[in-house]
Parts: structure tokens; sequence; C-alpha cells
């Protein structure tokens, strides 16, 4: 993934190992419990994990919901951002979380983005001025049960003169 927008801003550097560490410091992710295990040298795909603690628990002994919901923002505006390039604005728009059953133990979510999907949405901004893809990931405990599934919604535009100096994601 060489000459990666993403990696640069994170300060220039061609190795995304360099990147899942500079993440992985980010104090809100660093304060949860956070850890990103692994982010693939073209940015389409990325493991997170979160080890329950007494500081991520709730009043029940489980993973606390905001945690759930924390180990899953940015992933896909990151990947999307470092795929498709400069000539897009990509923005997270929307969430939501449905909790499926307690989170214990070590919880995992997997984020993975396909060749067919970057093709997909390169395709629909040719005649849309701006497109909406709806991402899905499992948050999963040890045993591969799903303790949650989170909705991501995406704000994506190709730049043009306009936008190109005003990078606000428009309210509509």
């Amino acid at each position: 993934m060489s000459g990666s927008v993403l990696l640069k801003i994170l300060g220039g550097t061609k190795g995304s190992g360099a990147l899942r560490r500079w993440i992985n410091l980010w104090p809100p992710f660093l304060g949860m419990g956070i850890r990103i295990k692994q982010i693939a040298p073209d940015m389409k795909a990325d493991d997170v994990e979160m080890k329950l603690r007494w500081w991520n628990a709730n009043y029940v002994g489980t993973h606390f919901g905001g945690s759930l919901f924390a180990m899953t923002d940015a992933f896909y505006m990151l990947m999307l951002m470092a795929n498709l390039g400069r000539d897009y604005i990509v923005w997270d728009k929307a969430a939501s979380i449905r909790y499926r059953r307690p989170g214990r133990g070590t919880v995992h979510a997997q984020f993975r983005l396909t060749d067919a999907q970057l093709d997909d949405i390169r395709e629909k901004l040719k005649t849309l001025p701006k497109y909406e893809p709806v991402f899905f990931v499992d948050v999963k405990d040890d045993s591969g049960e799903v303790v949650a599934v989170v909705e991501k919604v995406l704000h994506v535009r190709k730049k043009d003169d306009v936008s190109a100096s005003r990078e606000s994601m428009p309210v509509n």
C-alpha cells in the first residue's frame, strides 16, 4: 500500500504495523482496553479485540455497551479513505448497535473491505453526487457467539472544485 493517504497523515510511514501501534496508543482506545491486533498492508482488513477488565465492565460485570460500540468506530471510514484516495471525501454518517448477548471475556471484531465494494462505490459515484454504503460488523466472544451487531452508514462523495476547498459533510 505504498503512498497511502492515511499512513502519510499518521506519520509518513509505509507500513501498516506503525499505524496499528499508533492507533493502539490513541487515548480513547487505550483507556477502554481496545487493541488492534492486525491491519492488513492494503488497509482492507482490520482485526480488533477487547479483553474484559474492571475498567470496561458495566454494573453487572459484562462488557460496557459503549466500549463494544467504540471498538467498531472509524475503521470502515479509515479503510475507505485509504483505499479510495484523495479524490474522495469519506465520513462516518450514522451507526447503530444491537446487543445479542452479554459480552464476557475477550471480544473480537473483524472488518473486511472487498475490491467489489470499492468498485461499487466508485461506480455509483460516477452518476450520484453522494453515496451512503452500509457496513455490518459482528462483535463476537471467544467461542464465536455474536455479542453485538453494529451497522455503520458512511457518506462518500467525489471531491470537486467547490468541495476541494471545503471538506465538510452536508447536513441533508
